[in-house]
């Protein structure tokens, strides 16, 4: 096979890896499950799946149709060739507005899809929690649905057409035939011909439709997956005269891709909806009250009713970014309900508003009910997507486990199916988590579950029996909008009966006689207990470590937080930083996803004295930037950026550390010796012949330019002038941190920043303290971070205070403090370090918090009128904020300020120096940043409080960057 698959990958004009690090990346997607295929393909063009078909059929093999890979059943893991379509099948064909239809190539992303319709006026309307990277061709596989399809429906309800190949490799497309047109189907000598005298003959006969009828989920439940939508086509035409027309598209969707190959899809579009939104969330007191209030607001019509429980609320407690998004929520809610109301006017609204808290009130349901609108919505259904991640984070090895989540009932039978299942849950001591579609009586339930243990696996598959057995009680579906895959396909017998999964299992071989698309999803699947991420007997070997990762239970454990969900896959049109080399490159290798997984695979398995000498995990986290975007944007809070760091000190010790990695971590060390010098070292790189010779023997890249040494120190100004500084006796003191990218490289910024401070009537005192160690940090040179970190806790921790803070202009500095120093710091200074952390600010933060309690007034600065754009540091955005920016620089009463809505720059550090990394830095600066900067009028001030960031921007646009001091200072009168 291995001879016939390197005779493949010369066919293709695309890619096959065969390597075992690309196999094990898409052994996974966002499921339990875990297998190794044989090959990763990555096609270019129609040709390419034509070249693939053919391989299939002639070695013996399986096609695995993947977009993103965020599908909850297994659907995209398997042991056949996994064909990622995400990266090259990615247009949007066609955009048709006066019949209000689209058409794309299967991997366009959903919520990329409605910015492009949007100046059409149109929208695709099913919306997943996954929808800013979940992609068409895989709405269509799963059938998904989202929070609002009880006003949408599901990507079947929009499906027209859908043209790709089959089996034999005939290229067929499928839409709505006339009885005509189905006979004339019914005369083809094709494989397509088949297909359709195959559907006739299973369902012409009266007692089978009548047997679908009696055996399949109730027609009422609109989210229904269990198997072929048989079901649906047993209803229309030719089988029903009075039903649709007949629409092979039914079928398609919710297939899984285990019928055809999709090239394009065609799919109904509607108006922009409502601009008019609002949210009642309703507090109530449990789960139960909860569904019972949903009821209630089914009858306003609502675009969204869904759930959110205590589990998951309790989650977004200690993470970062859902701290934000939980303004709304007042004491401990057992549940809420939130229900999105639309209306044409304002008015209309709040009459539906008032409406419906009067008629719960009445009814006593719920203790609170907070009405949000605006701006507040997306932040509400922004913490509500985040559950599935969310879940992640609950210490230890017991994990909320996606195995029985997508049941879907009746809604009216929702409030008793949920405590029976509850019941049932309780009968094994065993709480789960409740959360998502109320509105559409399916709740995503997820018992908690230690996978790592033999009781685990157990339960994992008696949990899937006794709830199997529920939903065919209530006759519900097993899938309501996750598909059946590796996970349900199992009980789809027991779901439907005997005869009608013997229907199914003839349709899959009419359409797919040799099983070469996604074999074992929905028909032949195998046990659903096999094949699962983590196996009973898990080695849980004590690794050592640089870092303290006693927080998570271990750096494994730390890596295991990724749960596959897949965030990190958004486009930078979704906004956010993270990840930033995934949105230059678009491979599924530089997701944070993809190296969460290769550190889990090789720390769990290597049977090495130190685990993390491993090339593999090298390889993957090469063009990790660090910028920090996960820890935040991450609903697990995978903190890639340290355990970069993390893996790189633990690499070295192993292997040695390159030279050119060592002089750019030792960069503190180096420009104190070029301070000494600093027009020798700027003649040397301001040149080309000399420094193209400095670049190339420090790993440089030729195009990238190196700043220039200040002059003057900020240190050595410092020293010279704090004695004649205009508030040296004020009583209002602050700590100024002058970190070593200031000292050396910005050093008349840094001047700016202290006179400011002075000026407005600080007595600045620069303490006596070391580097940071960011630069160590982020070259993997943890130990010397560690006794740079050691030292300054010891030196400062003691004197900064919160009143008296330590203030720093270099946001990547002054944040290592703050988000690195806890656990880096030896134990006697852990607790020292978490103070000195509380009390250590940007200067953006301490002068928004000092102009807020009076201490600055906007009378010290000028009142003319500057336009003002704003690129925020990465580390910023994950640790910070960069609203404190804005209301910085927002002092000024006629500075009009805007955030560029960019993630990373994509200098992060020394990256973007580095030859090797210097074309993906330049990428990720032209994804927002760059096209941003150079769009802007020739007035308007650009700002960036990073000194990377500005350097970056210099390079890739030819303008000047100002630090948010600079313009500050520039302000004052």
């Amino acid at each position: 096979m291995e001879r016939a698959l390197k005779g493949l990958a010369k066919k293709l004009e695309g890619e096959l890896f065969l390597d075992e690090t690309l196999r094990k990346l898409y052994a996974t997607d966002a499921s339990a499950y875990q297998e190794m295929p044989l090959a990763v393909a990555m096609p270019k063009s129609k040709q390419d799946l034509l070249t693939l078909i053919e391989f299939a059929n002639a070695n013996d093999t399986s096609l695995i149709p993947r977009t993103a890979g965020t599908s909850l059943a297994g659907q995209v893991v398997g042991s056949g060739i996994v064909v990622d379509v995400s990266k090259n099948f990615s247009k949007v064909l066609e955009v048709n507005q006066k019949e209000n239809w689209v058409s794309v190539q299967p991997g366009v992303i959903r919520d990329d899809l409605n910015r492009h319709l949007k100046p059409y006026g149109l929208f695709f309307g099913p919306e997943t929690s996954t929808a800013n990277r979940a992609m068409i061709g895989g709405m269509v596989g799963n059938n998904s649905c989202g929070s609002n399809s009880v006003v949408y429906g599901s990507t079947r309800d929009h499906l027209l057409e859908v043209t790709g190949y089959l089996s034999d490799g005939s290229e067929v497309t499928f839409g709505s035939l006339t009885a005509n047109e189905f006979e004339a189907k019914l005369k083809l000598d094709t494989l397509e011909g088949e297909v359709y005298r195959n559907v006739k003959d299973l369902l012409s006969a009266e007692e089978t439709r009548a047997e679908i009828e009696r055996e399949f989920p109730k027609p009422s439940i609109a989210r229904r997956n269990t198997g072929y939508a048989v079901d649906l086509l047993a209803i229309n035409q030719p089988f029903n005269e009075s039903g649709e027309l007949f629409n092979f598209c039914k079928l398609i969707a919710g297939s899984e891709g285990t019928l055809m190959f999709i090239t394009e899809i065609k799919v109904a579009t509607i108006p922009v909806p409502p601009k008019d939104k609002a949210l009642v969330c309703i507090h109530c007191e449990d789960v139960n009250e909860s569904l019972i209030a949903n009821l209630v607001a089914l009858k306003y019509e609502p675009h969204a009713c869904e759930l959110i429980d205590h589990y998951i609320l309790e989650c977004t407690k200690e993470n970062i970014e859902q701290q934000k998004n939980r303004f709304f929520v007042q004491g401990d809610p057992g549940a809420i309900l939130v229900v999105e109301l639309a209306a044409a006017n304002e008015e209309a609204l709040d009459n539906q508003v008032l409406d419906l808290i009067a008629e719960l009130k009445k009814e006593k349901l719920g203790y609170h009910y907070p009405v949000l609108k605006g701006g507040d919505v997306g932040k509400v259904w922004t913490l509500r997507k985040a559950g599935l991640g969310l879940l992640a984070n609950i210490p230890g090895d017991a994990k909320a486990q996606p195995v029985i989540e997508d049941t879907a009932v009746d809604v009216n039978d929702l409030p008793a199916y949920i405590r029976e299942f509850n019941e049932t849950l309780k009968k094994y001591d065993m709480s789960c988590v409740h959360y998502a579609h109320a509105g559409s009586g399916e709740l995503h339930l997820r018992p908690i579950l230690n996978l790592k243990t033999e009781e685990g696996h157990k339960m994992f598959r008696v949990v899937a029996e006794e709830i199997s057995k529920l939903v065919k009680k209530y006759k519900g579906s097993l899938s309501g909008e996750h598909g059946d895959g590796r996970l349900r396909g199992e009980f789809i017998k027991e779901q439907i009966g005997e005869n009608n999964y013997q229907l199914l299992k003839d349709l899959k071989k009419a359409w797919d006689p040799k099983g070469i698309f996604n074999p074992g999803k929905i028909t032949d699947a195998p046990p659903m207990d096999t094949a699962l991420r983590y196996t009973a007997d898990q080695p849980d070997d004590e690794i050592k470590t640089y870092f303290n990762w006693d927080k998570n239970k271990g750096v494994l454990r730390s890596a295991e937080l990724c749960n596959g969900s897949g965030d990190c896959r958004k486009s930078a049109g979704s906004g956010g930083t993270m990840c930033p080399s995934f949105m230059a490159t678009r491979n599924e290798k530089d997701t944070t996803r993809a190296r969460a997984n290769i550190l889990r695979d090789i720390l769990t398995h290597s049977d090495k004295a130190n685990k993390f000498d491993s090339e593999e995990i090298k390889e993957v986290l090469d063009l990790c930037l660090s910028c920090k975007g996960c820890k935040s944007e991450c609903p697990s809070n995978v903190d890639m950026a340290r355990l970069k760091a993390e893996f790189q000190q633990n690499y070295y010790d192993a292997n040695g550390m390159p030279l050119k990695s060592r002089m750019m971590g030792e960069f503190a060390s180096s420009m104190k010796i070029a301070s000494k010098v600093p027009a020798l070292y700027n003649f040397i790189f301001g040149n080309k012949f000399t420094g193209n010779i400095g670049k190339a023997i420090m790993g440089v890249h030729s195009d990238r330019s190196m700043p220039p040494v200040s002059t003057r120190t900020l240190s050595s100004w410092y020293e010279q002038k704090k004695s004649k500084l205009l508030s040296r006796n004020a009583e209002k003191k602050v700590y100024f941190f002058c970190d070593e990218f200031t000292n050396y490289l910005d050093g008349e910024i840094g001047i700016k920043a202290v006179k400011l401070l002075d000026k407005l009537g600080y007595k600045v005192i620069i303490p006596e303290h070391k580097e940071s160690g960011r630069a160590l940090i982020s070259k993997g040179m943890v130990k010397k971070a560690k006794i740079i970190a050691d030292k300054n806790v010891e030196l400062l921790a003691d004197i900064v205070s919160n009143e008296i803070p330590l203030v720093g202009i270099e946001p990547s500095t002054i944040l290592t403090i703050r988000d690195e120093y806890p656990d880096l710091v030896n134990d006697r200074w852990r607790e020292k370090a978490k103070a000195l952390a509380e009390a250590s600010l940007t200067i953006e933060e301490f002068l928004t918090r000092e102009f807020r309690r009076g201490n600055i007034k906007k009378e010290k600065f000028s009142r003319e009128h500057k336009d003002i754009k704003v690129h925020g540091h990465c580390h910023q955005k994950a640790l910070s904020s960069v609203l404190t920016l804005k209301d910085t620089l927002s002092i000024p009463e006629n500075y009009k300020v805007e955030m560029i809505q960019s993630g990373c720059c994509g200098m992060a550090g020394s990256f973007g120096y580095e030859k090797e990394h210097y074309d993906v830095s330049m990428k990720v600066g032209e994804l927002v940043l760059f096209p941003t900067v150079r769009k802007s009028r020739p007035d308007t001030v650009i700002a960036a409080p990073g000194t990377s960031c500005r350097h970056q921007i210099k390079d890739g646009t030819g303008k000047i960057a100002k630090h948010p001091v600079e313009v500050l200072w520039d302000a004052l009168v």
